[in-house]
């Protein structure tokens, strides 16, 4: 039986033919479909491991990368003990790899198409109740009574997350030239590089303008450039700063799920389907590539609503 072996850091221990296979690959993966560079790595871990498996079988090179073997690679890594999303995400990027190999000419014909792994079991995201959001966004706001200019950010930035929904990589990456303050809308550069508007509401503007009077003049630097939220130091704020104050401001209320940016993201999500939004325009506001993906959000909205039937039902 054939060992599956994960990615070293440092070193991949891969013949060169399949290495430089994989380079470009991943070089397509970044400069033509625009992924950001932690899906870029994520797709180089799980084809390292493929082809450390073709590489292990004896061959080396991609004409004998066919159905039997990519089989035989997920078998050895469910018997390795490996979950299912684990082997429906490699799965996925074998089939992504191959699919580009055959249209680079490197490989006659794609055997991904034929390649089926275990779905993986979608849990139902955590999200807050409207009247916990409310409750976090209030607590996000009290450093920011004292004019304090990290509190005063961290108050938008959470404030931003909630209204738009977005991504804390996208609020990280956002400059000043994003912002359009007049229709309180938000110019985000999303996965894949596409870029999509997103609305705001009126407390978002108030909290952002506020950071923009009083809190960013206080933390900019020379190095700070168009950064839209800015670090102590005035660079452009790492995403850990953002969860962490995330994290915060919803530990402070009693009986909250422990969430942080992208649970804020469910919640804004479910609460527009609540209120009546449509699923395209949900699915347009997030920015997902498919329909599939906002569609988790009305299950939630179904287990809220058989919660309540069973609360408040004389007969439930």
């Amino acid at each position: 039986m054939l060992r599956v072996r994960e990615e070293r850091r440092g070193s991949d221990s891969l013949p060169d033919g399949l290495a430089a296979y994989r380079e470009r690959f991943v070089a397509h993966l970044a400069s033509v479909r625009g992924l950001s560079m932690h899906t870029v790595r994520a797709y180089r871990g799980d084809v390292t491991a493929l082809l450390r498996y073709v590489a292990d079988s004896g061959r080396s090179d991609l004409t004998a990368l066919d159905v039997p073997l990519l089989r035989g690679w997920l078998g050895a890594q469910h018997r390795a003990g490996h979950r299912r999303s684990t082997l429906a995400r490699r799965a996925a990027a074998a089939r992504t790899f191959t699919a580009w190999a055959t249209r680079a000419g490197v490989m006659g014909n794609d055997p991904g198409p034929r390649l089926v792994a275990p779905r993986a079991r979608r849990a139902l995201p955590a999200v807050l109740h409207p009247d916990q959001a409310a409750a976090a966004l209030h607590a996000a706001q009290r450093g920011a009574a004292e004019a304090d200019p990290l509190a005063l950010r961290d108050h938008a930035a959470v404030e931003l997350l909630y209204a738009t929904g977005i991504r804390v990589a996208e609020l990280c990456g956002l400059d000043l030239g994003d912002l359009d303050q007049e229709r309180r809308l938000v110019r985000v550069l999303g996965k894949g590089a596409k870029e999509r508007a997103v609305p705001y509401g009126v407390p978002a503007q108030r909290a952002v303008l506020r950071w923009l009077d009083d809190g960013r003049p206080a933390l900019v630097r020379s190095h700070s450039a168009a950064a839209l939220f800015l670090g102590a130091r005035g660079g452009r704020v790492d995403q850990r700063i953002i969860r962490t104050v995330v994290h915060d401001a919803v530990g402070a209320v009693p009986g909250a799920p422990d969430i942080g940016p992208h649970g804020l993201r469910h919640s804004a999500a479910t609460h527009l389907l609540e209120g009546g939004a449509d699923l395209r325009s949900v699915q347009e506001l997030l920015g997902h590539a498919t329909l599939a993906t906002t569609q988790l959000y009305t299950h939630v909205t179904v287990e809220r609503l058989k919660a309540i039937h069973d609360r408040s039902h004389p007969r439930s």
